[in-house]
C-alpha cells in the first residue's frame, strides 16, 4: 500500500525551534544577573543609604532641658565676711560672729545672699574684711569703707557682752546695706526666669527703672574691649597730648582691676579741623552766662559719624569711645544746655567730654590737663561697662560685677541650650553634626562648673582678684569667655 506524501514530507522535515544552549552561555547568563545584583546590593544600597541618611548625633536632651527650665542649677550667693579684732576675747569673738551672722541671714527669706560671718583670716574667697577697733564708750559706732580694697573699718565699743547685741546690729546693717543693691539687681535678673523663686522679693517701680536704666545704658558682657580715646577739635590747636601718662596715673587704675572679668586694648587718636554733624544747629552764645551752650536734643547727634575716624569695632569685640572735645576760641566756654554740664555718655557707645581750654595756648594738652578729663573719662566707663554706683569700693563694685555678669550668662546660655532642644524635638529631618554635640556637651560642663563656683562663693571680692579657683585672674576671665564662646556657638547652631 502506498504511503501517504504528506506524512512522508512531515517524516522528512527539520525540527522547528532554537538550537538548544551551551551550558558556559547557561553560567555567563546567570553571572552576569548575579553580578547585577551584586553591585545593586553592595554598592548601590549602601551609597543611596549613606547619602539620604541626616546624621543626628545624640544630644543629652534631658540634662538641656534641665536648665532651660531651671531645675540645674539654684542660684546662691554665699558670701564670706571676716571680721578681724586682736583686742576681744575668744568667746566675745564667737557671740559678735553669730549674732551678727544671724541678723543678716535672717532679714528675710527673699535674699539671694547667705552670709557667713566668722573671725578666720580673709582667704581668696573672702567678700568683705570687718576690722573691728575701740572707741570711746560715749562716742556712736562709726564704719568707714575704704575706697580701693573689699576692707570695712569699723569703730565699735564691744568691751563687754552687754554691748555685743548693739554691736551686732549695728555690723549687720553696714554689711547688709553694701549688698542691698547687689541682691536688687541679680533678683531682677532671675525675674521672670525659669530660675525665679517664689521667695524673690519683688522690686519697686522706682527700682526696676533703676535697673532697666543701668542696662540700657551698658555693653553686653565681652570677654575683649577696646577702648578708644580720641582728641576732637575744630580748629588747629590742640594738636598733641599726653594721653599716655594720663591714662596711667587714672585709667589703667581702674583698667586693672577689670581685667579679671574682661580683656581691654587701649587706643588713641587725634582728629583736628573736625567739624559739628550737620544733622545738630550747633552751639549758641548765652550772652547771659558769657558761654556757649549745645541744646540736649543735639546731644545724640554731636558726632559727626561721616568725617570723624570713630571706627565701630575693631577687631574681636565692641569698641568703646571716649571723645574729648576741645572747642574752637570763639566758641569756648561750651557746655551743655542751663545745666552747665560738660559730658555725657551715649548708651552702649562711649562718653563725649567737653574741654574747656581757656588759657592753653601752647598746642598741647599736658597730663596735668587732663587729669579732671580723665576722672570723668573713668567714671563713664564704668557706667559703660555696667559697674553698679554703689558701694563706694571699687573691689566690691567688681565682685558685684562678676557675679553677675556670671549669672547673666548662665541665663543666656541655658535659654540656647532649651531652644536648640525644642528645635531638635520638633524638626526630625534637620541634621545634628558631631560638632554641635561637644558644643552642647562643653557648654552644659561649663554651665554645671559656673554653677558651683558660684555656689561656693568663689567669685567674691578677693576672688576677683586673684581667680576663681586658682589665684590667677585669667581664670575668672576664661570662665567667662568660656560661657560667651559656649552660648554663642550655641546660636549659630539653633
Amino acid at each position: 500500500m502506498a504511503s501517504d506524501p504528506k506524512e512522508v514530507e512531515r517524516d522528512v522535515a527539520p525540527a522547528s525551534g532554537p538550537p538548544a544552549e551551551r551550558p558556559t552561555a547557561i553560567w555567563t547568563r546567570r553571572f552576569v544577573i548575579l553580578a547585577f545584583w551584586a553591585v545593586v546590593v553592595c554598592l548601590g544600597l549602601p551609597l543611596w543609604t549613606w547619602t539620604t541618611t541626616i546624621h543626628r548625633s545624640e544630644l543629652p536632651l534631658e540634662s538641656m532641658n534641665a536648665w532651660a527650665e531651671g531645675h540645674a542649677c539654684k542660684f546662691h550667693f554665699p558670701l564670706q565676711i571676716s571680721l578681724s579684732a586682736s583686742h576681744l576675747s575668744a568667746e566675745l569673738r564667737r557671740d559678735v560672729a553669730s549674732r551678727t551672722q544671724d541678723l543678716l541671714n535672717g532679714r528675710g527669706t527673699g535674699s539671694l545672699h547667705t552670709f557667713n560671718v566668722s573671725f578666720d583670716e580673709a582667704r581668696n574667697t573672702t567678700a568683705l574684711v570687718v576690722f573691728l577697733t575701740n572707741q570711746q564708750p560715749d562716742e556712736p559706732p562709726k564704719a568707714k569703707l575704704r575706697t580701693w580694697e573689699p576692707v570695712l573699718d569699723a569703730e565699735v565699743n564691744i568691751d563687754t557682752a552687754d554691748a555685743v547685741a548693739d554691736t551686732a546690729i549695728f555690723l549687720a546693717q553696714q554689711i547688709s546695706d553694701l549688698f542691698d543693691d547687689e541682691g536688687a539687681f541679680l533678683a531682677s535678673l532671675l525675674h521672670s526666669s525659669p530660675f525665679e523663686s517664689s521667695s524673690h522679693q519683688l522690686q519697686s517701680f522706682e527700682q526696676q527703672a533703676k535697673l532697666d536704666g543701668r542696662n540700657t545704658r551698658a555693653f553686653k558682657y565681652a570677654s575683649t574691649y577696646h577702648l578708644t580715646f580720641s582728641l576732637i577739635t575744630p580748629h588747629g590747636s590742640p594738636s598733641a597730648w599726653e594721653i599716655e601718662q594720663a591714662l596711667s596715673e587714672s585709667i589703667s587704675k581702674l583698667i586693672k582691676p577689670l581685667s579679671a572679668i574682661s580683656h581691654f586694648v587701649v587706643n588713641t587718636q587725634v582728629q583736628l579741623f573736625a567739624r559739628f554733624s550737620p544733622s545738630i544747629a550747633g552751639p549758641t552764645f548765652d550772652s547771659a552766662n558769657n558761654r556757649w551752650k549745645l541744646q540736649h536734643e543735639d546731644l545724640s547727634g554731636f558726632v559727626n559719624a561721616a568725617e570723624w575716624p570713630l571706627s565701630p569695632s575693631i577687631g574681636s569685640g565692641p569698641t568703646i569711645n571716649f571723645i574729648l572735645y576741645v572747642p574752637a576760641p570763639d566758641q569756648n566756654p561750651l557746655s551743655i544746655g542751663e545745666s552747665g554740664q560738660t559730658s555725657w555718655i551715649i548708651p552702649q557707645w562711649g562718653g563725649v567730654q567737653v574741654h574747656n581750654a581757656l588759657n592753653n595756648t601752647a598746642g598741647r594738652l599736658t597730663a596735668q590737663d587732663l587729669e579732671d578729663d580723665m576722672l570723668v573719662f573713668a567714671e563713664q566707663l564704668t557706667t559703660l561697662l555696667g559697674v553698679p554706683q554703689t558701694p563706694p569700693s571699687l573691689s566690691l563694685r567688681i565682685s558685684s560685677l562678676a557675679r553677675e555678669r556670671a549669672t547673666s550668662l548662665i541665663l543666656s546660655a541655658s535659654s540656647t541650650l532649651g531652644a536648640l532642644a525644642r528645635l531638635t524635638l520638633k524638626l526630625t529631618s534637620i541634621a545634628i553634626p558631631d560638632s554641635v554635640a561637644k558644643s552642647v556637651d562643653a557648654t552644659i560642663y561649663r554651665l554645671d562648673q559656673a554653677c558651683r563656683n558660684l555656689n561656693a562663693g568663689q567669685s567674691n571680692g578677693r576672688a576677683v582678684g586673684h581667680g576663681w579657683v586658682e589665684g590667677d585672674p585669667e581664670v575668672t576671665r576664661k570662665k567667662s569667655e568660656d560661657l560667651v564662646k559656649s552660648k554663642h556657638s550655641l546660636k549659630s547652631i539653633s
